[in-house]
């Protein structure tokens, strides 16, 4: 068995937008013609989602930890077209405060999924649990085709 990193994966259904930039040590000054954001921008605007599929529905879970439901938005563009998205502020400094680190990540994020035809999108639930997002798309149930009698000839 190999294991098999998940950035690394196509996923024909994401619509996420692939940056070929990615990754080089472009600078963001006024020279640069390609604009990076901050890193703490970047860390949580990719905001990881899974997804996975049950004889019943399309499961997605997304980890949004330190925000509130308020301050995450589910919807369905398009018809079949899921987008979750949000944002996180950073906090503000107080000047009788002296920061030593910040590592927590701030921003907004935005994540696309093209959803399935079997998809029920007008039955779509979501809820919100100890900084997880879990959204559940139930599915139609696969039509079986009409028995028809074969007549046998001979």
């Amino acid at each position: 068995m190999s294991l098999i990193r998940r950035a690394d994966v196509f996923d024909p259904f994401s619509l996420d937008l692939w940056d070929p930039f990615n990754g080089f040590p472009f600078s963001s000054g006024s020279g640069s013609i390609f604009p990076r954001t901050s890193s703490d921008t970047a860390a949580f605007a990719s905001a990881r989602i899974d997804w996975k599929e049950t004889p019943e529905a399309h499961v997605f879970k997304a980890d949004v930890p330190g925000l509130k439901k308020e301050e995450v938005k589910v919807e369905v563009d398009d018809g079949n077209v899921l987008q979750i998205s949000g944002e996180r502020n950073k906090e503000q400094e107080e000047k009788s405060e002296t920061w030593h680190r910040v590592e927590r990540s701030s921003g907004k994020f935005l994540r696309r999924f093209r959803l399935p035809d079997n998809a029920k999108t007008e039955q779509i639930k979501a809820s919100m649990e100890n900084g997880v997002l879990t959204i559940t798309v139930p599915k139609e149930e696969a039509k079986k085709p009409d028995a028809k009698p074969v007549q046998i000839t001979g």
